[in-house]
C-alpha cells in the first residue's frame, strides 16, 4: 500500500509540468484555436481527441520540463493511434506493407 498522498502527487506534477493554472491557459488556447478552424468539423472523434491530447501534452512541454521524454513519446502515441486506424481502412495495406517476410 502506497503512502503517497494527493498533495505529494500534485507537488511532483507541479515540479514536472509547472503550475496547473498556466498549463490550463495554454492548453485551452491551443484547443480553441484548433476548434475554430473549418477543418475541425471534418475530423472524426478519434482525430479530435488525439489533437486535443497533443495540445495537452504541448501545453505541458511549454509550461514545464521540455526535456521530459515521456511527453514527446505520448504525442507520437496519440498520432499513431489515429494513423493505425487510417491504415486499417486501406484495403490490402497489411499484406502490401507488413507481410514481406512471407
Amino acid at each position: 500500500m502506497s503512502s503517497t498522498t494527493i498533495e505529494d502527487t500534485l507537488a511532483e506534477r507541479g515540479k514536472r509540468y509547472g503550475k496547473f493554472e498556466n498549463h490550463a491557459r495554454i492548453a485551452q488556447a491551443l484547443k480553441e484555436c484548433m476548434r475554430m478552424q473549418t477543418g475541425w468539423a471534418r475530423l472524426r472523434p478519434d482525430q479530435r481527441e488525439a489533437l486535443e491530447m497533443v495540445a495537452h501534452k504541448v501545453a505541458r512541454i511549454l509550461n514545464g520540463d521540455p526535456n521530459y521524454d515521456d511527453s514527446w513519446t505520448d504525442i507520437a502515441g496519440y498520432a499513431e493511434l489515429v494513423a493505425e486506424r487510417l491504415r486499417s481502412q486501406i484495403p490490402g495495406y497489411e499484406v502490401a506493407f507488413h507481410d514481406s517476410d512471407a
